[in-house]
């Protein structure tokens, strides 16, 4: 039987999702965990790959058994599990369902505190001495609607056969003094949110236009866009599917 497991987790002290050798992951975490309390070795599989040190409010990963699982399960992992990984729901799926390959859409928000916040150091990138102009930023946002091929904006040397990805919503809002950018697409390259955020706040500052914005996408090359800011900012906040898959989603 296959299930789907909903978490959440802060990033800080990890690196990243995927497990490697030497470092601590979620996806080893998690496995530690569910193959503790299940007694048996298991595979998980996750929607998504976020770097070390980002967070994620919402993630769905698969795993397969050959007995019935009940809510009982996610109480226990939730009492094996450290403090900043949390498992939110479980429920039973088709067994060709895949958490990955299945998704139709993510969305990341990346947050901004203009300002200073001890008690937020770990979740926003706080920014307390440079005036932004929220308006030339959308409206270099939108220009990523236009476009499909991100190469620009995606980790060097990486191993991917596309760099096409449909962005569907990329905004700014400004709520007092939190900046967060929200941004959603049928899949994302790898850095590609912190390298698009990185320059949209050059254009921000006045160090790009966005003229210069929409070039940089067109010339499918990393070293014409800005710089990839700080990871604890990102937030990766819905993973989408089709209805189909969540039918016992509660």
């Amino acid at each position: 039987m296959r299930y789907f497991l909903e978490i959440a987790y802060n990033g800080k002290n990890y690196n990243g999702w995927q497990i490697q050798p030497n470092a601590p992951s979620i996806q080893e975490t998690l496995t530690n965990a569910l193959s503790t309390i299940l007694r048996k070795e298991l595979h998980i599989v996750g929607a998504g790959r976020t770097d070390a040190g980002v967070h994620a409010s919402q993630l769905f990963v698969h795993f397969d058994v050959d007995q019935e699982l009940d809510e009982e399960l996610v109480q226990k992992l939730n009492s094996f599990l450290p403090d900043d990984i949390v498992v939110k729901n479980l429920f039973s799926v088709d067994d060709e369902a895949h958490a990955r390959f299945d998704a139709i859409s993510r969305s990341y928000e990346y947050r901004i505190l203009l300002g200073r916040d001890p008690f937020m150091l770990d979740t926003t990138w706080q920014l307390y001495y440079q005036q932004l102009d929220v308006e030339m930023m959308n409206n270099a946002a939108a220009e990523l609607l236009n476009h499909t091929n991100f190469k620009s904006f995606s980790k060097s040397k990486t191993d991917v056969k596309t760099y096409n990805c449909k962005v569907t919503q990329a905004k700014w809002i400004l709520d007092n003094n939190l900046l967060t950018f929200h941004i959603s697409a049928d899949r994302f390259l790898r850095n590609m949110v912190r390298a698009i955020v990185g320059t949209l706040i050059e254009v921000g500052l006045g160090k790009k236009t966005v003229e210069d914005f929409r070039e940089i996408i067109e010339s499918e090359d990393r070293s014409k866009a800005g710089f990839s800011v700080p990871p604890q900012g990102l937030f990766l906040v819905k993973v989408a599917y089709p209805e189909k898959i969540l039918k016992n989603y509660k």
